[in-house]
């Protein structure tokens, strides 16, 4: 009898080649059975659009946003306007009726840029607007009288050594791309320091300007001297690179009283919406709270976190749970290199295994066009199958790597990574700037960037299954 029964067992089995022979847990599912399970999502991605973009919730996030940065304004690694923004959130988090809000805490650096100015004094009296960089030591309180040599690249530096020596380099590198054009900012002052410079003035990393400079973080080495460095317009740059051309002599008088204090304390906050079935794994979703000190950190990245807040809001407002925790995190230190998310990371790696993915939102809440995604094949499949959910509001394409300094850490264990993939041709006009401001968001693109995110977030928390790694 037993042979019967293997006959028939053998005989059955080209009519369910590639598929699951039963549901439950013990087998895995097939690519069809997971598009399937994907498309059982359309009515639940439909209602978080609804909502988002047209329902109660329609600019909540652009509003919650508005009054956040007009109360706190800049947030600055180790300032009280940061203090008083965790502060704000932790109080919103837990207003919002979201679980398990807390602070975990962070070690964060503590500079502030003190007074600054620079003049040109040769071949005419010209006020130059600079904002000093991030990690900036300060001028002789005489400030730095000098000469300037204006170079266009690091190889015209290096070929022009000699000039360089006792003066003011000014670099007036084009802006190609927001990845190649940075190393100017973070490493000109090294480069000047080691031809012997006293001082750096970098143009601006912006693809426009309306004489406004744009500031960010910089990084000194070991062992060459620390100069004084600020970032100057893309105006002041190119006028300079002319007035050098033509053979004019150019003297600047540079003053700067940036300060460095020890570290300061600091949190990442956090909230979740704790999962139904499998509550100790994570699907995270996550903005840094931090910004420069100019502007209101509105784009950079106020429209990050405030959109990740909104998502949890969201799921919570239709009354959704999913499977996994959703879990909330606003990032402290990120424009300081990413600081609190190191720690983070080091306090939680120890389950890496039950993270299913991590995304973040940093690079603006303008017209959302898709996903970055970091992950294996099979992932990508999967995320570009849960696109096709978000047809009614034409966001659907997946792109090649996602980017945020904040999940690096994860996505370099192998853990898959998001983020938020939208219209970036304006982003770098208000970059670290006076320019980031309210006045750069939009409501209607926010409430579409909402609603990527969240239903992204809610059905891979929700899926049966975790994502591929």
């Amino acid at each position: 009898m037993k042979y019967v029964f293997l006959i028939l067992f053998i005989n059955l089995l080209p009519q369910y080649a590639g598929k699951s022979l039963r549901r439950d847990d013990r087998y895995p599912k097939t690519f069809e059975d997971i598009k399937n399970e994907i498309a059982g999502y359309t009515d639940i991605a439909k209602a978080i659009i609804d909502l988002a973009v047209h329902g109660k919730a329609q600019n909540r996030s652009y509003e919650r946003l508005a009054v956040f940065a007009d109360t706190i304004g800049p947030r600055l690694s180790g300032s009280k306007n940061l203090d008083a923004a965790i502060k704000y959130m932790f109080s919103a988090l837990q207003e919002d009726e979201l679980e398990n809000v807390h602070l975990e805490p962070v070690k964060v650096p503590h500079w502030e840029r003190g007074e600054e100015f620079a003049m040109m004094l040769e071949p005419r009296n010209h006020s130059i607007a600079i904002l000093g960089l991030g990690s900036s030591v300060a001028t002789p309180p005489e400030g730095i009288t000098a000469e300037v040599i204006v170079v266009a690249s690091f190889d015209e530096l290096h070929k022009r050594a000699q000039e360089a020596k006792g003066k003011i380099v000014v670099y007036n590198e084009p802006f190609i791309s927001y990845g190649e054009t940075v190393r100017y900012r973070s490493q000109g002052a090294v480069e000047a320091a080691k031809v012997g410079a006293v001082a750096s003035l970098i143009r601006s990393i912006a693809s426009f300007s309306i004489h406004s400079p744009h500031t960010g973080w910089q990084n000194y080495q070991p062992d060459v001297p620390q100069i004084p460095t600020a970032c100057i317009s893309v105006e002041d740059a190119e006028m300079m690179s002319r007035m050098s051309f033509r053979g004019t002599k150019i003297v600047v008088h540079l003053k700067m009283g940036a300060k460095t204090y020890p570290d300061s304390p600091s949190f990442n906050t956090v909230a979740e919406i704790v999962g139904s079935k499998y509550p100790e794994q994570i699907v995270l979703v996550s903005g840094h709270l931090d910004s420069w000190d100019v502007g209101q950190g509105a784009m950079d990245d106020g429209g990050g976190a405030f959109i990740s807040w909104e998502a949890l809001s969201l799921i919570k407002d239709l009354g959704l749970r999913p499977k996994r925790t959703l879990r909330l995190v606003l990032w402290t230190a990120e424009e300081q290199g990413g600081i609190g998310a190191k720690q983070y990371y080091q306090l939680h790696k120890e389950n890496i295994s039950n993270f299913d993915i991590v995304m973040e939102s940093d690079e603006g809440t303008f017209q959302p066009s898709g996903l970055g995604f970091t992950g294996n094949a099979k992932a990508r499949d999967i995320v570009k199958e849960i696109m096709t959910l978000l047809q009614p509001i034409n966001v659907t394409d997946v792109y090649d790597n996602a980017d945020g300094t904040d999940i690096d850490y994860w996505m370099r264990d192998g853990v898959p990574g998001a983020s938020l993939h939208d219209d970036l041709s304006k982003y770098f006009w208000f970059h670290h700037s006076q320019g980031d401001t309210m006045t750069v968001q939009d409501p209607n693109q926010m409430n579409l960037c909402a609603a990527v995110w969240t239903v992204v977030s809610y059905v891979i928390a929700d899926m049966e299954e975790m994502l591929p790694r």
